[in-house]
């Protein structure tokens, strides 16, 4: 996979750069918007880092311009940590949103994340006797057909695509009910334990992070 990595600062780039390297990414670099749009209309990348503040062209503006372009998956990196800027971002189309200063372990698992849900094929996904069929749009657990609610399927496609990530309540909301819903975080937790009553002992693998949120992380059995 190749990847476009937009920001004015050479170091950011660089330390970018060799951690994805290390995953066997392919990666390519700008260093404002004005020539990742360019590279953009020439290039087929698989995901875009971009981030908001650079000179010539911001990475809102930038974003604007490359979802004209091609339906490219963007994470967008920044400096600025108010939700205003979040809110925006994820308006505009963004996939994930990560502040300076990051951990480049954490951003790499993210681009993950965001790849491998935006993977275009029909394989199953399978954790043990759990069985996520998108293509049919079902969940089975040895062999059973397991009846979750549109919401409740959702989220446990998102946890899936997130496997041992700790996503915030705030992150769960967003990704699953849009930024337009008015409900708080007691709306996640109560989809949450509907959720692990209808997975049953697979429910046990969806985690409770103390003061962050929740995390799928399935254990292999003996």
């Amino acid at each position: 996979m190749k990847i476009l990595v937009v920001d004015d600062e050479a170091l950011i780039r660089e330390v970018v750069k060799e951690y994805l390297l290390l995953e066997n990414f392919l990666v390519e670099e700008a260093d404002d918007g004005d020539k990742a749009i360019e590279m953009i209309k020439k290039e087929e990348y698989d995901l875009v880092i971009l981030d908001i503040m650079m000179p010539k062209k911001d990475g809102f503006q930038t974003m604007k311009e490359l979802k004209q372009i091609k339906d490219i998956p963007v994470l967008m990196l920044s400096a600025r940590a108010e939700e205003f800027d979040k809110l925006i971002g994820f308006d505009l189309g963004i996939d994930d949103y990560v502040t300076k200063p990051f951990s480049p372990k954490e951003l790499v698992a993210r681009v993950k994340a965001i790849t491998k849900r935006h993977e275009k094929n029909t394989e199953k996904i399978k954790f043990g006797e759990l069985v996520l069929d998108d293509m049919a749009h079902e969940v089975k657990i040895e062999g059973k057909l397991i009846t979750l609610t549109p919401k409740e399927y959702e989220l446990l496609k998102y946890f899936i695509s997130n496997h041992k990530i700790a996503l915030s309540r705030e992150q769960l909301l967003t990704n699953i009910w849009g930024y337009d819903f008015y409900g708080d975080d007691r709306t996640v937790d109560t989809h949450v334990k509907t959720l692990r009553h209808q997975l049953g002992k697979y429910g046990n693998y969806i985690k409770t992070i103390r003061k962050v949120g929740y995390k799928f992380e399935y254990v292999q059995e003996n």
